[in-house]
């Protein structure tokens, strides 16, 4: 398999070792994801050359994991997760009769909840069993600012646009400084022609995160629907500050420089059919 050096001898370390390895293939972690995760442990956490002596690893079924002093990190991301074992978790059917379960636990299940429906959401499953997925994690979770941010991104992209509003409202109630939140907010202000909404949602997306393009471009688009050029210009000029050479930067830089043309009291340009509003 190649992800375990072959020795002379083996010692209690080795044992440890090959143990941690016949747990992730029990699991049916695939090699592949074994290796990626392993090379990915030693450039991640310093002074680890060989992970599978050094460190704890885990698995729930779907990822690797390592405990460390400060909790759980996925091997892969590097981000931190849930100090849970995933297969302590009961199903909400699965009590018995008079048992109650801690917070904790009832916290850690909406978030394995959650992560299950960005799976989904990863291998195209259809939207109804991601949506029920995220409203499982939100039952257990109702302050799941994520799973209302993802709902309603599912629901902007069917054209529901009430629901999705809907759904960003109500992740802004639960986290009013949730920039992602704002930002689709304007989206769908925008598309209802309440442009000058929009225009205040994606200020305060960028009064969160002042690096984020997106807000930018779409910021530009709506100053142009708004007749101000000049406004649209430095939005523009703002957005191919962070991205000068990506795949829409060649349609805002063509815009800037139709805006820059225009004389006093000239009138923006009309909108073209090429210059799609970006989303989440």
């Amino acid at each position: 398999m190649g992800l375990y050096e072959h020795r002379a001898d083996f010692g209690f370390a080795d044992l440890i070792a090959l143990k941690a390895l016949q747990k992730l293939r029990e699991n049916r972690i695939p090699n592949e994801r074994i290796k990626r995760s392993l090379a990915s442990l030693t450039e991640k956490l310093s002074g680890i050359e060989r992970p599978l002596w050094e460190l704890k690893i885990i698995s729930d079924g779907r990822k690797v994991a390592v405990e460390l002093p400060g909790g759980k990190m996925e091997a892969l991301s590097g981000q931190m997760l849930f100090n849970f074992e995933a297969s302590s978790l009961k199903p909400v059917t699965a009590l018995e009769k008079g048992e109650t379960r801690s917070e904790t636990d009832i916290l850690a299940e909406a978030e394995q909840l959650f992560r299950q429906g960005l799976d989904l959401e990863e291998a195209g499953e259809p939207a109804a069993k991601v949506v029920e997925t995220y409203e499982q994690a939100l039952k257990l979770n109702p302050k799941a600012a994520g799973a209302w941010v993802n709902i309603g991104t599912i629901r902007y992209r069917e054209g529901h646009l009430g629901e999705a509003e809907r759904c960003y409202r109500e992740a802004l109630l639960l986290s009013p400084s949730y920039a992602l939140a704002h930002f689709n907010l304007g989206n769908v202000c925008e598309e209802l022609e309440r442009l000058a909404e929009a225009v205040n949602h994606y200020k305060i997306a960028l009064s969160l995160q002042s690096d984020y393009s997106d807000v930018y471009y779409n910021l530009a688009l709506v100053y142009e629907r708004m007749g101000e050029p000049m406004q649209a210009a430095k939005q523009w000029q703002a957005y191919l500050q962070l991205d000068n050479s990506g795949p829409w930067a060649g349609i805002a830089r063509q815009q800037l420089n139709s805006l820059l043309k225009i004389t006093p009291g000239g009138r923006s340009p009309e909108p073209k059919k090429s210059r799609a509003r970006k989303t989440q």
